[in-house]
């Protein structure tokens, strides 16, 4: 699998993929020039895990409508809080280039996020994180067809800090936040995997399914920000019928055991849409290989394992 060095196009003028572009990067390096209306999906997904919440905020685009939420988790009381906005063709909805200021505006949520702060309030809830500068990321891009693929990019373990309120009550937090960067073109319908690990100079992002066969994937180890590729696709281990069992991610360099602490479920069933995501938050343990085959103890990470079918 190809890295690429350089800046390029996602798309050729005609709208399909610009196969000089398949590949991974360390930095940001495609530019999604998406070309035509439908299909198209573009998204910005933050993940943050402090010692007492868990977060998630979603701001994105499928043409026909935006699909934005904030989910929060208080992990000493077991309480959540859930907000989702839908606008019909996307409206209140910005997505600008990676790391500019993403928003969605709506009556009862408004979220705005960047690669150097998190905002967003919500009946209830109220989130303003500040972002550290991070190092290498992982940028892939996932060739399903000339008409079909994705371009995403992995920017795991950025401390942030900053305040948390709930219900009128603020707490001063800090932890870990994962972004997940995507722009494509999609399948009618897909499942994919992706997991992420978070802690002081480590981090790991791995992905299953959706990748398989492609010759590209997300997987990736991060020490000291210094990025080490995983090339090879994954076997993944889970439970569908309890999904709070450990579950094991292993291959080729990476032989690694999440164990959940907490089960997010998400449904929709929209007509034009559908979606079902088990996503688990919890610690990792086991190891990673770098680039010189050394192996990098996975103990003490924290961050989410999830499994997703995506109709739409």
């Amino acid at each position: 699998m190809r890295e690429l060095t350089s800046p390029i196009d996602l798309c050729l003028p005609d709208g399909r993929l610009h196969e000089a572009a398949v590949g991974w990067s360390r930095r940001p390096l495609v530019r999604p020039n998406l070309r035509g209306w439908g299909r198209a999906k573009r998204w910005e997904y933050w993940g943050v895990v402090t010692e007492r919440f868990c977060l998630g905020l979603v701001v994105s685009s499928l043409d026909y409508a935006g699909v934005c939420s904030l989910w929060l988790l208080d992990r000493e009381t077991g309480q959540t809080w859930e907000s989702e906005a839908v606008p019909p063709l996307g409206r209140g909805v910005t997505m600008p280039a990676y790391g500019e200021v993403a928003s969605v505006v709506s009556k009862d949520l408004r979220i705005e996020v960047s690669d150097r702060a998190l905002r967003a309030a919500a009946p209830g809830v109220s989130v303003d994180l500040a972002v550290a500068p991070g190092a290498e990321v992982l940028g892939a891009v996932v060739p399903w067809s000339a008409r079909r693929f994705q371009y995403t990019v992995k920017d795991v373990s950025r401390p942030v800090s900053g305040s948390i309120a709930v219900d009128g009550t603020s707490y001063d937090v800090e932890g870990w936040g994962v972004l997940d960067h995507g722009r494509g073109k999609w399948p009618y319908s897909i499942t994919w995997n992706w997991a992420a690990g978070s802690g002081p100079g480590r981090g790991l992002t791995l992905g299953g399914k959706w990748t398989d066969g492609t010759g590209v994937t997300e997987n990736g180890l991060f020490v000291d920000g210094r990025l080490h590729k995983i090339q090879a696709d994954l076997v993944w281990e889970y439970d569908t019928a309890d999904w709070m069992r450990p579950w094991r991610i292993h291959g080729e360099g990476v032989d690694a055991t999440f164990t959940p602490f907490h089960e997010k479920v998400s449904r929709t069933d929209l007509v034009v849409l559908s979606n079902e995501t088990h996503q688990c938050f919890g610690h990792w343990s086991g190891w990673a290989a770098t680039d010189d085959g050394e192996r990098v103890d996975l103990d003490g990470l924290v961050g989410w394992a999830e499994e997703a079918r995506n109709r739409w």
